[in-house]
């Protein structure tokens, strides 16, 4: 199972580094690319044409009117997840472009920035796990770590 992650400014490579981590973390394949729905329309149509015959999912960041994620949906029936960037009005304008979506157009909307881009890639670790025994396993194996750290802070209280 394999993850296209679709950025929209190569200014955003700390957002795209985040993803990129944890969905190595769960042994995720995934490929990078930078395109603009604004500026280079016509590549993102072009990626995303090729990233439907060999991908199973999509990441798309994006800032400011955050376009990025919504577009790229309009040329794929796979699962989009958009991660709003960061920006002048500290990321909400880019979430609420990619949380209001027209009827027919589904985008799952993470929470702004890095945190944002590492739930993206969680997200779709568990769908790939619900095929995938193996990487259910690592999410268990996550989600147990997670709990121990937690109570590890109490008892250091």
């Amino acid at each position: 199972m394999k993850v296209a992650i679709i950025s929209g400014s190569k200014s955003d490579e700390n957002i795209i580094y985040e993803a990129k981590k944890t969905l190595e973390e769960f042994g995720i394949e995934y490929k990078v690319y930078i395109a603009s729905a604004h500026r280079s329309p016509e590549y993102v149509k072009e990626i995303v044409q090729k990233v439907n015959a060999e991908f199973d999912c999509i990441i798309a960041i994006a800032g400011l009117s955050a376009a990025l994620p919504g577009f790229v949906a309009s040329y794929s029936i796979l699962p989009v997840i958009g991660v709003p960037v960061d920006s002048e009005m500290f990321g909400l304008d880019a979430l609420l472009s990619i949380t209001q979506m027209p009827k027919g157009v589904p985008v799952a909307s993470m929470g702004i920035g890095k945190k944002g881009a590492h739930n993206a890639a969680l997200f779709v670790a568990r769908m790939f796990a619900q095929q995938d025994p193996d990487l259910k396993q690592k999410l268990l194996d996550y989600i147990k770590k997670e709990e121990e750290n937690i109570r590890k802070i109490n008892e250091d209280l």
